[in-house]
């Protein structure tokens, strides 16, 4: 019997419902026949191997269309994904007007509900009917198969396709779907081959399942921080300048300078951190002593070439041997360690264009990089206390929530990326996972992503469209101090090598940036806002008071303005409002007569008329504790 006949045997609704079936764990399609003892499971909608058999189903419908409207298209690949599924066209590309159009085609096509049917052919017919039908991308597809695969099909009402499935049984069985965009796309992602034109969309059982994603999808538009940073003008590109190479505007710039004032101060105050400043690049011989010239030279940017120039130099990608040598232009005792150099490091690396987006992923950025001298017997302690930095800013950003832990180890089956003896990677990696163990901190382990010098444990966040950066790295280095001969006198007057910890605290600060335009959707908190207050005058008579107002607050350190012009006051809260404004002070003749002060907020609308001084305290508290109000939704008065 096959799946589908075993799941109209146990209920008729069990078979409408039914996607595939799972078997022996196999995800397999309804038409396959169990003749054989096995675990079979069915699979539905409610399952997420369900879900990508309707997408993949849907993927094959929106073939259909194309070839339809597009008769001159080629078809290539068509699979399911994580949100959705996408098909790749040989075709002129689509506008969104064309997407409509092939959605009111897939429509039809469902309709029509024709019987999806399964069927295989030896390796020569299947590419003679893929050749009469002039789908050439297909005939290298079936090419590329090994000798021995079965080449299957599946036709639906005569559009027939090559693929492996599983599908659906009928094309009415798609009841929500949606087309998201088009982009442009490389076939099997080759730059150097043809350029084709993938269409995105998604699908769903229910149509109420599909409305909440395309409101997901909307709230990620909302939140995106390159579009949104953009709109807010707090960082732009320039063609002329380059890309990965964004300009943060005066608001961006001061958040960012916020930010790093924060984090030098609690490094150097409360975590006993000195400040280093060092070189943008250096000669090569630097980066041959560490070994990032022979493992890293493709991430860097060269000026020079060794064939030609007597001095060869590269922008830094990294400050660590830099702090090296601060650490060796003076002898160091056992006493006097550890020893935390900390800097804010502004770094290059040459990022493949692919990569780059936005602020998360650029050629220059600055981070708050720190390298820990330490003896061996306080390496353990230490690396706790770089996690409790890290945690601590997490928190204080509102964060903490939002990442996971990753052990980063080293590919045994790759040892020659790598510097050092297996077991001083084996030792080091237990000491982290020891480590994380200890503080109950969930983690997973990925091998091949640790450093060529040593593990580390990277703190990682997704961006609104799923994408995983890391934010923040630990690593653990017990290999490059005797690369570099660092050492400290110990208790017997012998030189001892030290271990090295790498670390940052909050991370790139670019990318940092970015991460919080998208979790708040650009309403920051108040001791993060490039502008707090605005001092919104009823009039030009009031514009005096306005300006006393204004300058009391900055002399507090408020980040204050005052909006002078000519306009209704209810225009001015609108605009302050979609400036996404923590508070706006609204100031007549009673608040001038009285020395108050009518306090709009973005987190509970209208608070009422206070004394000026009774806000400045407010106000300045919010700031100094860096507290994160929470939003209320209030119905604005008219």
């Amino acid at each position: 019997m096959s799946i589908y006949e075993i799941a109209a045997d146990i209920s008729e609704g069990l078979a409408r419902a039914a996607c595939a079936g799972e078997v022996d764990g196999k995800v397999e399609d309804l038409r396959t026949v169990i003749d054989k003892d096995c675990e079979l499971n069915i699979v539905t909608a409610n399952d997420e191997a369900g879900l990508r058999v309707i997408r993949h189903t849907a993927s094959h419908i929106l073939a259909e269309a194309v070839k339809r409207l597009f008769p001159n298209a080629k078809v290539t690949i068509g699979p399911a994904i994580d949100e959705g599924f996408y098909y790749d066209f040989d075709a002129e590309p689509f506008s969104r007007e064309d997407l409509d159009k092939l959605e009111a085609e897939m429509k039809k096509i469902i309709k029509e509900g024709h019987k999806i049917e399964r069927f295989t052919l030896p390796r020569a017919e299947a590419i003679r009917l893929m050749e009469e039908k002039g789908e050439p991308y297909k005939v290298e597809l079936i090419q590329d198969l090994p000798e021995d695969a079965e080449i299957s099909f599946y036709d639906q009402g005569g559009f027939v396709d090559l693929c492996a499935g599983p599908h659906l049984m009928s094309t009415k069985s798609v009841k929500a779907f949606k087309l998201i965009s088009s982009s442009m796309a490389y076939w099997r992602g080759d730059s150097n081959k043809a350029q084709l034109q993938r269409i995105y969309g998604t699908a769903f059982q229910k149509k109420e399942d599909l409305t909440a994603y395309l409101d997901h999808l909307e709230d990620i538009k909302r939140r995106d921080h390159n579009k949104l940073g953009r709109e807010m003008e707090l960082f732009a590109t320039v063609d002329v300048i380059g890309q990965g190479l964004p300009l943060l505007l005066p608001k961006g710039t001061k958040m960012v300078m916020k930010l790093q004032r924060w984090i030098e101060d609690i490094e150097e105050k409360e975590w006993g951190y000195v400040r280093t400043k060092t070189p943008l690049m250096a000669k090569s011989d630097l980066y041959k002593i560490s070994g990032h010239w022979d493992h890293y030279q493709e991430g860097m940017f060269v000026l020079g070439d060794e064939e030609k120039d007597k001095e060869v130099f590269a922008l830094r990608p990294m400050t660590c041997p830099f702090q090296y040598y601060c650490y060796k232009n003076t002898q160091h005792s056992y006493r006097d360690l550890p020893i935390r150099y900390g800097e804010t490091s502004t770094l290059f690396r040459n990022e493949d264009s692919g990569e780059m987006h936005g602020l998360t992923r650029v050629r220059q950025f600055t981070i708050s990089e720190g390298h820990l001298i330490v003896r061996p017997d306080q390496m353990v302690e230490e690396f706790k206390g770089c996690l409790a930095l890290a945690q601590h800013c997490l928190q204080t950003l509102g964060l903490e929530e939002d990442v996971t832990y990753h052990l980063s180890k080293w590919d045994p089956e790759n040892s020659e990326k790598y510097i050092g003896e297996p077991e001083v990677w084996e030792e080091t990696e237990q000491h982290i996972r020891d480590v994380l163990n200890e503080l109950n901190i969930p983690f997973v382990e990925d091998v091949g992503e640790a450093a060529f010098y040593g593990p580390k444990v990277d703190i990682n966040a997704k961006n609104v469209y799923g994408k995983e950066d890391t934010m923040i790295t630990i690593q653990w280095d017990a290999l490059l101090a005797e690369q570099f001969d660092m050492y400290f006198i110990d208790q017997n007057g012998d030189k001892v090598r030290p271990y090295i910890i790498h670390r940052t605290s909050i991370g790139c600060y670019e990318r940092t940036l970015a991460w919080l335009i998208e979790k708040y959707a650009g309403k920051f908190p108040t001791w993060l806002c490039p502008e707090q207050v605005r001092v919104l005058p009823i009039s030009e008579k009031y514009a005096d008071y306005a300006e006393k107002v204004r300058k009391e607050l900055a002399k507090n350190g408020v980040d204050v303005t005052v909006d002078n012009r000519s306009e209704k006051i209810g225009f001015k809260i609108r605009e302050a409002r979609l400036d996404k404004l923590p508070y706006m002070l609204v100031v007549g003749q009673q608040e001038e007569e009285d020395g108050t002060v009518s306090v709009r907020s973005r987190f509970a609308g209208d608070e009422g008329v206070k004394p000026l001084d009774d806000f400045i305290d407010q106000i300045c508290k919010e700031i100094r504790t860096k507290e994160i109000r929470k939003e209320v939704q209030v119905e604005e008065q008219k």
